[in-house]
């Protein structure tokens, strides 16, 4: 049984998920009932916990984790967690896998046969794999996704990058990138936020490399970024605005699209969440 993601999901990095079980399970469960295919888990923990009690509180939606580290989760953790977790709720996990960033590994060498090895360890203790998918930017690793896994997620990317990882991939393999949004209408405060975050990621070299290669120059990468880079990486405005990126993705060859909100603070974004649910169907 394959997890079906739906065309629109949810991302939300696993340590902003806070600390009470019950008002998780509550809040997800309205997320389920609201018609979101797919809640991606940032950041996951190799022992699945968190993506199984999500899925504990859930009756349709897949969680997919978006990833679990290679380098900081040990693989047979992961295997045995994914048998754990399936047997109880088959179909519905997606195990999401990938390097994550050298500045913030102390040990990052040759991601790419790490990954190889990782997609091994997990073939050799039966870990099927059309339930794994790996993180993907460049084009070595997204040809490696559609070769090994059902296919890739992209994260922190454009729908010109959607364009061009789907025809890496070609038809079949799962193509899932990840879209940050802010809704915000007024053009100040929406890109001051949307700097917040992007500058931390301009520190790193893997998304400073695949913003390049997208056709971004070093000075539009400069001081946090400028307007172009700022409006083709996060989507803010109204809900109808944050609906044609959903769907630039999609004409580019997405399959399903994870919604990571953007607000101030640390609360869960219940109100966004509800709002944009509207662009479910």
């Amino acid at each position: 049984m394959v997890a079906d993601l739906g065309r629109i999901g949810l991302w939300r990095g696993s340590f902003l998920l806070g600390d009470d079980p019950a008002a998780l399970a509550e809040t997800v469960a309205e997320l389920d009932e609201l018609g979101y295919g797919s809640f991606w888990l940032g950041t996951a923990k190799g022992d699945l916990e968190q993506s199984e009690a999500i899925l504990d509180a859930t009756k349709k939606m897949v969680v997919a984790t978006g990833i679990v580290n290679v380098w900081t989760e040990p693989v047979e953790t992961a295997a045995a967690a994914y048998h754990r977790v399936v047997a109880k709720h088959p179909g519905r996990l997606l195990l999401g896998i990938g390097a994550g960033h050298r500045e913030m590994t102390q040990v990052y060498q040759k991601p790419y046969d790490a990954l190889v090895n990782y997609l091994d360890a997990l073939d050799a203790a039966k870990v099927p794999l059309e339930d794994v998918a790996l993180a993907a930017l460049g084009p070595r690793v997204t040809k490696l996704a559609g070769e090994r896994t059902r296919g890739s997620h992209p994260y922190f990317t454009t729908p010109e990058h959607t364009a061009q990882a789907r025809e890496i991939l070609g038809t079949g393999p799962l193509l899932a990138p990840e879209q940050k949004v802010i809704l915000d209408t007024n053009p100040e405060t929406a890109r001051a936020q949307a700097r917040q975050t992007l500058g931390f990621y301009l520190g790193l070299a893997n998304y400073r490399n695949s913003f390049l290669r997208l056709g971004f120059t070093e000075d539009e990468l400069a001081d946090g970024g400028n307007d172009r880079l700022v409006d083709a990486t996060i989507a803010w405005g109204d809900v109808e605005t944050v609906g044609r990126r959903i769907t630039e993705h999609l004409d580019a060859g997405a399959d399903t699209v994870g919604i990571q909100v953007l607000t101030e603070g640390t609360a869960l974004p219940i109100k966004e969440w509800r709002d944009l649910a509207a662009l479910i169907g």
